[in-house]
């Protein structure tokens, strides 16, 4: 055969192979990250297998999985980034006055005070995300990645409803509401922690829960922590907050986020979530204040003769001082308007041009009714939307082991190691990749619910209103809090919770 005839033939082939290879589709290495349905079933060699089968069929699983764990470590080292960054600009102070030049802010401890704020912390690494995968996917499919595959609806959700629930009529009226409580204890700081940690959280069952965290850390702030009580108390009531809020949800489907992924896929409705958790939240919530109550009584009580400190950062209940500089209380037609545009939001989660629209009209309201209002707070709502988008780009990537760990477990194992994945990952996750797996049990499903409420207040990232929490009360524990004294204060409300969902029939 002639060399020219050869070379036809060959690209002919080549024609023909890149044809045969059109038909066929897109190899699954051209989706990122590879559909769960890509993956052959599990390996009967055991769970190691199944995940060392993923890896090899799909090597950017263990780099994506590996950049989300330097992530989780970089929570846990922000306190002590965020402290070397106040010890680099005390120093700078210092030697300003030496030379009696005037103060300035350090480069080197503005960069350090960024990098060490855990709201920012999952943002900054999904860009080192995004920069692998688009060297090893490319450009195209990075970007379908961020933009059509995940979504963005919860942290959007957060940012306009926390928003909304840190204005200064929802505080006056769920301060309020906590005050007709509080006054069974004749309104003392006591009185008002324990009301604000149980009905607060409580309420999150019907306003959502990054409300009612955004709420209670705020009346907290006002009615506990500008009292400065014990580092230990402070921690004590960090940790039941979160996990008080984490499980405090569950009394209806459409409130807490975990409960909110899989009402719909598993055709739970507001009777089945009440019936199913209802009287052991309840327990669990007010048993657990109880506990702490009596460990801390002495110095709850105490805290009855402390002078009360005005806090500038937030509203005051009973009245604000407006542009013109007097104090004008808020009508209780604006109250109710606020929480119209609550409703609205709650109502319509799901939609974000509809709430995002609805805040829009809000903002134009408030600033036609300015004279009664204080400045809404954006920034914080702003971090902790950052926070969980960031957190949402991360976690979309963690199925390829998420999902087969949970279907590898049986009901008890699963409920503890759902809880166990939820201080490392978002509960809402945890649960919507519970909804992946075929074939769950009604017993199994449960339980993996359970788990993820549980465990929601072990860690920040570990329930979306975390976030929120860490953001208003940050500033009470020096502007960082230690994640290892926080899960430590949570263990034993978590494991009221255990006692309350698992071990009473």
């Amino acid at each position: 055969m002639d060399a020219p005839l050869a070379r036809r033939l060959s690209l002919v082939a080549r024609a023909r192979l890149r044809y045969v290879r059109a038909m066929a589709g897109p190899p699954s290495h051209a989706h990122f990250p590879t559909p769960l349905s890509d993956y052959p079933p599990a390996s009967p060699d055991g769970l190691l297998h199944t995940l060392s089968d993923r890896i090899a069929q799909d090597p950017a699983n263990i780099v994506a999985t590996g950049i989300f764990g330097l992530a989780i470590l970089h929570t846990f080292l922000a306190p002590r980034v965020l402290a070397l960054a106040h010890d680099i600009q005390h120093r700078a102070d210092h030697d300003a006055d030496a030379a009696g030049r005037p103060r300035q802010p350090a480069f080197l401890s503005e960069i350090l005070h960024f990098v060490g704020e855990v709201e920012v912390v999952f943002g900054l690494w999904a860009v080192v995300l995004l920069a692998a995968a688009t060297w090893a996917r490319g450009w195209t499919l990075t970007k379908h990645y961020v933009n059509d595959t995940v979504n963005y609806t919860e942290p959007l959700f957060v940012v306009v409803i926390m928003a909304l629930a840190s204005t200064r009529p929802i505080i006056v009226l769920a301060e309020w509401a906590m005050g007709k409580v509080a006054t069974l204890g004749r309104s003392t700081p006591a009185a008002w922690w324990f009301a604000t940690l149980t009905i607060g959280p409580l309420l999150g069952s019907f306003i959502t829960e990054p409300a009612a965290m955004t709420i209670c850390a705020l009346l907290l702030s006002r009615q506990f922590f500008d009292l400065n009580p014990s580092q230990r108390l402070k921690y004590a009531t960090l940790g039941l907050l979160f996990v008080n809020v984490s499980i405090g949800g569950t009394l209806t489907h459409f409130a807490a986020p975990p409960i909110l992924m899989v009402a719909r896929p598993w055709g739970w409705d507001m009777w089945y979530v009440m019936s199913h958790f209802g009287w052991r939240t309840l327990l669990a919530v007010f048993g657990s204040a109880l506990l702490y109550y009596t460990m801390f009584r002495a110095e709850l009580q105490a805290l009855a003769t402390r002078p009360a400190v005005i806090d500038p950062e937030v509203p005051d209940a009973d009245a604000v001082a407006s542009g013109h500089g007097l104090l004008v209380p808020v009508p209780a037609w604006i109250i109710v308007v606020h929480c119209l545009f609550m409703a609205w939001t709650v109502v319509n989660s799901h939609y974000p041009a509809l709430f995002i629209g609805g805040f829009l009209f809000f903002l134009g309201f408030v600033k036609a009714t300015s004279a009664c209002q204080a400045e809404v707070p954006l920034k914080s709502p702003l971090l902790v939307g950052f926070f969980l988008a960031g957190l949402v780009i991360h976690g979309g990537l963690q199925g390829w082991w998420i999902a087969p760990v949970l279907a590898s477990l049986s009901e008890t194992p699963l409920f503890f190691g759902a809880a166990l994945l939820t201080a490392f990952n978002d509960n809402a996750l945890i649960t919507y990749l519970a909804t992946l797996v075929p074939n769950l049990g009604e017993a199994a499903k449960m339980a993996v619910v359970e788990g993820a409420v549980t465990g929601g207040g072990l860690t920040v990232i570990a329930n979306a209103p975390n976030p929120a929490g860490q953001a208003i009360l940050g500033r009470f524990f020096g502007g960082a809090i230690s994640p290892l004294s926080l899960a430590a204060a949570a263990l034993l409300p978590t494991a009221v919770a255990v006692v309350c969902y698992r071990l009473i029939p």
